[in-house]
């Protein structure tokens, strides 16, 4: 074989070895990336299902509840905290009222409604805010400081004015549907009480009473 013959096998062979590396390296660049490999998450355990909230121990017999104004102790029938008569005298102030607290603890909150009835009985409604309502409410420490247990007060109620008197009324009557008791300092609210049952929206002279039930 001659010198030209063998140079030119050897240079064949080497141009058939970069061929053949060339190739393997575009084959390994277009072979698709290597799959992530999978990790697993950390398990998180479950926030804790909170507490529902406890009933009071201390709400007044025949009640239940927790004692917010939100969810106060509820009461029901014809039982009262307290007992509202209109004293038959009306000022420029509006009408005047005798309260008792009926209840071994201090009250220092109120929610009261005012019903006004015609010579007949009948129920009148009251313009308030341009609007007829069949009673008169207003709520909030109305008392000008916490009323004493068994106590006896006469008030004018800022919500019940004289000229929100319905015209023809011969009879004014009144229901404290809620209470907030008064802690330690009097200054205030612990915890409440309230009885829906004692203003329904049509209610008869004499309340609860005019429907043969007793308190």
């Amino acid at each position: 074989m001659t010198p030209a013959i063998r140079t030119s096998n050897v240079l064949m062979g080497l141009g058939l070895a970069l061929l053949s590396l060339a190739c393997e390296n575009e084959k390994k660049s277009e072979a698709p990336p290597p799959k992530p490999s999978a990790v697993t998450a950390p398990s998180v355990p479950p926030a804790p299902t909170p507490e529902p909230p406890k009933l009071r121990s201390d709400c007044p017999e025949g009640s239940s509840g927790i004692g917010t104004s939100d969810s106060p102790c509820k009461g029901s029938g014809n039982a009262r905290m307290m007992e509202v008569k209109y004293t038959g005298r009306t000022t420029d102030e509006g009408p005047k009222f005798q309260v008792i607290n009926k209840t071994g603890k201090q009250i220092l909150y109120g929610s009261v409604a005012a019903y006004f009835y015609d010579k007949k009985g009948k129920q009148l409604e009251v313009t308030s805010g341009g609007k007829p309502r069949p009673m008169q409410t207003c709520s909030g420490n109305i008392f000008a400081g916490a009323v004493q247990p068994g106590e006896k007060i006469f008030v004018f109620f800022s919500c019940v004015k004289k000229d929100q008197i319905p015209e023809g009324t011969r009879a004014i009557e009144a229901e404290m549907k809620t209470v907030g008791f008064a802690d330690s300092s009097g200054k205030k609210n612990e915890y409440y009480w309230s009885n829906p049952d004692l203003i329904p929206v049509e209610r008869p002279k004499g309340g609860l009473e005019a429907k043969g039930k007793k308190r």
